[in-house]
């Protein structure tokens, strides 16, 4: 069988099981305990946020951890979030865990801005300046898209907010770009950035969420104070050090370059095939999406769990009908109807992912008869 939903999830590194096992059966201390190995493990803790900065290229700011991206989404956003008439501005191509949030504001009353996507999968950024006010509270705007790669332009938003709309927080979730794209946030200037350990071989239920002033987030959640207060409850040590762990064992220059051959080897097969589109433009090496025409995409998937896994999209929203990101791009729900998310992963080989196409071809070419 041969994993590629590498978006989806991934397997445990080696790295982060050392940790996890560690901080699980000999540290496991809760660091908010005040005896002398509680203490340390408090202090290993802050090392750990300090060492995630460094994964992320950032040298101010602070490190919320989080139990995953969808958390730090509704941390950043909820938490970002201000009593009057301010404005609110998502793109219409954002995972479940803003795009559904985005909706709940909207029925609070709250005025919210859709960006919409152009045809090449990026945001339109003629729109988004147009809609920048004064008024602006926040813009969430992912870098790489969870359906299709595509990246955004994160330093161009970023110059866009702070010119037209200086009062702004811009948040980005960074779950499919953190350890798979060479970034800086420093560079990037953004005020608040999501990640989730399970996208980069840590465990899953562990996040965080870089906040470069803690100062603007309200807590959502009340208890003990943990996490600078905002987030408070004790913390998941063993998925913490071992989501760092995992980061810090990730050389994402080397890996984007291999990940990139495997994927133009992959979509180079489908070269000769007429029924089969490839989505998007500008995207990631990790993420591709193709659209079968003729065949349910569903179906397709079925049909090839035996020997080669893909997905349809977003995990989160797997089991619903449609995909907003493929509408917001113009596709039809016809289109739609026959789309599989390919992810790849540094650990593959060509022999994998030509075995892979070579598979899904021919079910698909299968089906197809069938469906004659």
């Amino acid at each position: 069988m041969i994993y590629l939903d590498n978006a989806a999830t991934t397997p445990l590194c080696k790295q982060a099981l050392q940790e996890y096992e560690k901080f699980s059966c000999e540290n496991f201390f809760n660091p908010s305990a005040t005896y002398i190995q509680a203490v340390k493990v408090a202090m290993l803790l802050d090392e750990a946020r300090a060492r995630l900065k460094k994964c992320l290229g950032a040298k101010k700011g602070d490190i919320i951890f989080t139990s995953g991206a969808t958390e730090s989404n509704n941390l950043a956003v909820r938490g970002g979030a201000r009593e009057g008439k301010w404005q609110y501005v998502f793109s219409s191509g954002e995972h479940a865990s803003v795009n559904n949030l985005a909706h709940a504001l909207q029925k609070e009353g709250k005025e919210v801005v859709f960006v919409p996507l152009q045809k090449s999968g990026e945001i339109d950024y003629d729109f988004l300046q147009k809609v920048l006010t004064v008024k602006t509270r926040i813009v969430s705007i992912m870098f790489v898209n969870n359906v299709t790669g595509v990246i955004n332009d994160i330093s161009r938003i970023s110059k866009l907010v702070r010119r037209y709309a200086p009062s702004a927080l811009l948040h980005v979730d960074g779950v499919q770009a953190f350890k798979k794209l060479k970034f800086n946030l420093d560079e990037l200037d953004v005020d608040l950035f999501s990640i989730s350990g399970h996208k980069f071989h840590a465990p899953k239920g562990v996040g965080a969420l870089y906040v470069k002033n803690k100062a603007v987030l309200k807590n959502l959640v009340f208890g003990g104070g943990q996490e600078y207060g905002i987030r408070s409850g004790t913390e998941n040590v063993p998925a913490i050090m071992a989501m760092v762990a995992a980061a810090e064992a990730i050389d994402e220059e080397k890996n984007f370059e291999h990940v990139q051959k495997l994927k133009n080897l992959f979509l180079s097969q489908f070269d000769d095939c007429a029924g089969v589109k490839i989505v998007g433009e500008n995207a990631s090496p990790y993420i591709t999406m193709l659209l079968f025409d003729g065949v349910n995409g569903e179906t397709l998937t079925r049909a090839l769990e035996d020997y080669v896994i893909v997905g349809r999209g977003s995990a989160c929203s797997a089991k619903k009908a449609g995909n907003h990101v493929l509408e917001a791009m113009g596709f039809t729900l016809n289109q739609i109807k026959g789309a599989i998310r390919v992810s790849f992963d540094a650990s593959l080989t060509e022999k994998d992912v030509l075995q892979a196409a070579s598979i899904i071809k021919d079910t698909y070419q299968n089906l197809l008869e069938k469906l004659k």
